[in-house]
């Protein structure tokens, strides 16, 4: 596979790494995915694959690689829980440029009463769309959804997801990129899926209030 750009820095990064100890490499992946759930442009999935080859390469154990994994991750969601908890409350008491224009609170109440009611199954789903799942820790403080709740839906998701991701680049092996074609094919599907449904739940909502009124 080509890498070019950006691609080629992750690559080049990629092949130091496997070069460093274990204990170097398993703190690189902890703060791999904990930059992901704080910084989403980061390719965390793209460092999880490679994690699987160098599991297949017997360069990092397999509990290193899933409590590294799982670390970061809860580390990065637990830090943007806490900063959506703190947004609301600086959303509804300070005065910012174009606040009533940018904040309406029904509309946000709304929103996060929705969240309230399905906050698990969107926990949990958020995880398998890299242009999702970087939200739904934020909104998750916002509605101070139940930390053991939230967490056991986080804990559950990445174990799944990450778990396909290790298990592609383990079986592949030297060619652990194919797994990121399948990605960039994945979150095109995934995410035109998802647009399509909230748009159809609008469109839904508005049909079915108009026939209340009527």
């Amino acid at each position: 596979m080509q890498f070019a750009g950006f691609d080629f820095y992750i690559q080049t990064l990629l092949d130091w790494v496997s070069g460093l100890p274990s204990a170097l490499v398993w703190f690189f992946f902890a703060f791999s995915n904990f930059t992901e759930n704080v910084f989403p442009p980061w390719p965390g999935d793209t460092v999880t694959a490679f994690g699987g080859f160098l599991l297949a390469r017997g360069a990092l154990s397999f509990w290193e690689l899933v409590s590294s994994t799982l670390i970061g991750n809860l580390a990065g969601a637990w830090v943007m829980y806490a900063f959506g908890h703190k947004l609301l409350e600086w959303l509804k008491n300070k005065n910012f440029p174009f606040k009533s224009e940018l904040y309406n609170e029904e509309s946000i109440q709304k929103t996060l009463d929705w969240f309230s009611r399905n906050g698990v199954v969107v926990v949990i789903f958020s995880r398998f769309s890299a242009g999702i799942r970087f939200f739904v820790s934020i909104v998750a403080g916002m509605v101070d959804m139940k930390p053991i709740l939230f967490f056991s839906a986080f804990t559950l998701a990445v174990t799944i997801w990450c778990g396909i991701l290790i298990y592609g680049g383990f079986y592949l092996g030297s060619h652990w990129e194919k797994v990121l074609e399948f990605l960039a094919l994945y979150n095109k599907i995934f995410t035109g899926f998802f647009v399509t449904a909230v748009i159809g739940f609008i469109i839904y909502k508005k049909f079915f209030e108009k026939r209340k009124e009527a």
